[in-house]
């Protein structure tokens, strides 16, 4: 069951359970939320990266899985997007090999994405990143 928790206004906001098709429901919900702020440029790109921190929040956190999205407002030009989960621990990038079937997720952010980070948070940690929105 999902978890709508706002999407009027600037932000949207969306918790979702630790199970398999959580990433198939965040992914919708971002795409369907970006083409309702006008945002179709960026949403392709963005579902994807959603769908490659909740996989990963998935594989190594239990309980629920946030998603929240920023529109961008006035001279702010980027979008901004954060996952949270409860594993205090952050994400690690690493190399992953040709023959690896993961280990691209964290890559892909940091060369698709304008700026991103993790920050702790009272109860896990946050990934965010920032998309650049054409003016």
């Amino acid at each position: 069951m999902i978890g709508v928790i706002d999407t009027d206004g600037d932000c949207a906001e969306w918790t979702f359970p630790a199970e398999p098709g959580a990433v198939r429901t965040a992914r919708t919900a971002v795409r369907g939320q970006l083409h309702g702020w006008d945002l179709d440029c960026v949403a392709d790109l963005a579902a994807l990266l959603v769908s490659e921190l909740v996989t990963n929040a998935l594989r190594y956190a239990t309980g629920p899985i946030g998603v929240r999205l920023v529109r961008p407002v006035g001279a702010h030009d980027s979008l901004l997007v954060e996952v949270s989960d409860p594993l205090p621990d952050p994400p690690r990038e690493r190399v992953a090999r040709p023959e690896d079937e993961s280990g691209r997720g964290l890559q892909l952010l940091a060369g698709s994405s304008r700026r991103w980070g993790t920050r702790p948070g009272a109860s896990g940690k946050t990934v965010w990143f920032e998309l650049a929105v054409p003016g």
